[in-house]
């Protein structure tokens, strides 16, 4: 079974930042793309950035486009999420998906086209 593990959530204050890790296990990351979400509290959760499976296509949210940054070490079973310019609306739980064979280019942020997903690491910015 595929089994995704999200590092690296944490208390931040406005404008730090952090950096989130998606590590795999049980299989090579390298054939899937994988999406970082969120949820707040009583809101819907919301896709938030999405790398393909080679890492040369990658999507944001406009919420997020400037600021976070995705990218891939294949090598390592890895993805990373880097947030900077953190904000207070950023607080959230940051759950990492992955989706397999959906072509090379895919880079969807719609929760429901990810099949594999980790149990999520907390993100609080607060002064």
């Amino acid at each position: 079974q595929l089994q995704l593990v999200e590092s690296g959530g944490g208390l931040v204050q406005p404008g730090g930042s952090l950096r989130l890790s998606c590590a795999a296990s049980r299989f090579i990351l390298g054939y899937y793309a994988i999406g970082w979400f969120r949820q707040a509290p009583g809101k819907e959760r919301e896709g938030v950035s999405c790398i393909s499976p080679s890492g040369g296509s990658t999507n944001y949210a406009d919420s997020v486009k400037g600021r976070f940054t995705i990218s891939r070490d294949n090598a390592k079973n890895t993805v990373y999420l880097r947030m900077n310019s953190l904000k207070p609306e950023d607080t959230a739980v940051y759950y990492c998906a992955a989706a397999y064979g959906r072509g090379n280019y895919f880079t969807s942020l719609t929760g429901a086209d990810f099949t594999s997903w980790g149990q999520g690491t907390q993100v609080t910015v607060s002064a």
